[in-house]
C-alpha cells in the first residue's frame, strides 16, 4: 500500500486510462488536476502561469488533506511536468510512488493522440519535443519508468500492480531540485516550450 502514486507522462501515452485502472485496483483516491474548479484570473496576472500555480497549489493541499484523513493509494496525475520535480521535496516522508509513462514507439504515442479525433492534440511538433524531453531527463528520487510501448491498456496495467506493489519507496534522501530547463512546461510563457 502506497501513500501516493503520481502518474507523469507525456499527452496520450496512457496516463489516464492506466490511473482509472489502479484506482479500479487499489480503492483509494483518484485525482486529476483539470479537477479543480474553474477560476478568473485577476486582471493584470499572466493567465498561464497564475492558472497553473493556482491549480498546482490547490492540488498540493487535497493530497495532503487525504492523506491527513488516512486515505491510502492515492492516484495522482495531470500535472505540468516541471511540477514533477518539486514532488520529491513536497512528499518527502510518506510512501510515494512516481510512475514516469513513456513509449520509446513514437509512432504509437502519435497515433494514441490522433485518435482523440478532435479531442487530441493539434502540434504534433510540440507532442514530439515534449516526449523527447520527459523521456531524456534523469529520474527523480521513487520514480520508475513504465513503457508502454507495444503493450496493451491490460499489460500496462499488469506492469505497474507488480511495480507499485514491488517498490520500496526511499523516506529519507538527500535532494536537490533539478534545473527546470530539463523539464517540459506547458506554460509558453514560461519560455520552456523548446
Amino acid at each position: 500500500m502506497k501513500d501516493f502514486i503520481f502518474i507523469i507522462g507525456p499527452s496520450g501515452v496512457g496516463k489516464t486510462t492506466l490511473a482509472k485502472g489502479l484506482y479500479e485496483h487499489y480503492k483509494g483516491v483518484y485525482f486529476e488536476q483539470n479537477m479543480i474548479p474553474e477560476f478568473v484570473v485577476p486582471q493584470g496576472e499572466d493567465e498561464g502561469k497564475f492558472e497553473e500555480q493556482v491549480m498546482w497549489e490547490s492540488s498540493i493541499m487535497l493530497l495532503k488533506y487525504f492523506h491527513n484523513k488516512g486515505l491510502k493509494n492515492i492516484i495522482a496525475l495531470d500535472f505540468n511536468d516541471v511540477r514533477t520535480r518539486e514532488i520529491p521535496e513536497i512528499f518527502k516522508g510518506t510512501n510515494f510512488i512516481t510512475l514516469k509513462l513513456i513509449s520509446t514507439d513514437y509512432e504509437q504515442n502519435k497515433k494514441q493522440m490522433l485518435s482523440r479525433g478532435e479531442d487530441g492534440l493539434i502540434d504534433l511538433e510540440l507532442l514530439e519535443v515534449s516526449t523527447k524531453k520527459i523521456m531524456n531527463r534523469e529520474l527523480l528520487p521513487n520514480e520508475v519508468i513504465l513503457d508502454v510501448a507495444g503493450k496493451t491498456k491490460d499489460e500496462v496495467l499488469s506492469n505497474a500492480i507488480r511495480i507499485i506493489d514491488n517498490y520500496n519507496p526511499l523516506l529519507n534522501y538527500t535532494y536537490k531540485m533539478p534545473d527546470k530547463n530539463l523539464f517540459y512546461s506547458w506554460v509558453y510563457s514560461d519560455g520552456l516550450r523548446n
